[in-house]
C-alpha cells in the first residue's frame, strides 16, 4: 500500500509548526503585529527617554532587533528546525558563526593595530 504525499491530510499534519500554519493569513498577521510592536517599542524608548542610560537604551534596542529578526525568520521566511529537513536552520547557524568570526577578528585586528602602531615619539614631536 503506497501513500500519496499529495493528500490534504499530509500537508495539514506539517502545517502546524510553531502554532501557526506557514503561509496562512493568521500566520502573516501574527508576524505583522509582532513586527509593528517590536518596531514601536524602540521609538518609545528613545523618544520618551524611558531608560536612564543611553547604553541601556542601545542594548534594549539591539535585543529587540534580535527578537524581530527571529519573528521575521519564523513568520515570513518560515524557518524552523523541521523546514527542509533542518538545512535552512543549519545554513543560518553556519552564516551566523562565520559573520561572528569575521566581526570578532576584524575588531581584534583593528584594536591591536591601534595599540601597536601608535609610536611613542609621536607625543614627543607634538610638544616641539
Amino acid at each position: 500500500m503506497s501513500h500519496d504525499h499529495a493528500t490534504p491530510g499530509h500537508h495539514a499534519a506539517h502545517a502546524g509548526e510553531g502554532g501557526h500554519a506557514p503561509g496562512t493569513f493568521k500566520g502573516y498577521m501574527t508576524g505583522f503585529i509582532l513586527s509593528v510592536i517590536l518596531t514601536v517599542i524602540p521609538f518609545w524608548l528613545v523618544m520618551d527617554g524611558v531608560l536612564a542610560s543611553s547604553n541601556a537604551t542601545a542594548l534594549a534596542i539591539l535585543l529587540i532587533g534580535a527578537v524581530q529578526m527571529v519573528v521575521h525568520m519564523v513568520y515570513f521566511l518560515h524557518m524552523s528546525p523541521r523546514s527542509e529537513g533542518g538545512w535552512t536552520l543549519l545554513a543560518l547557524i553556519f552564516t551566523v558563526i562565520i559573520v561572528a568570526i569575521a566581526l570578532a577578528g576584524s575588531l581584534w585586528v583593528m584594536y591591536h593595530l591601534n595599540v601597536n602602531m601608535m609610536p611613542e615619539h609621536l607625543h614627543d614631536m607634538s610638544s616641539m
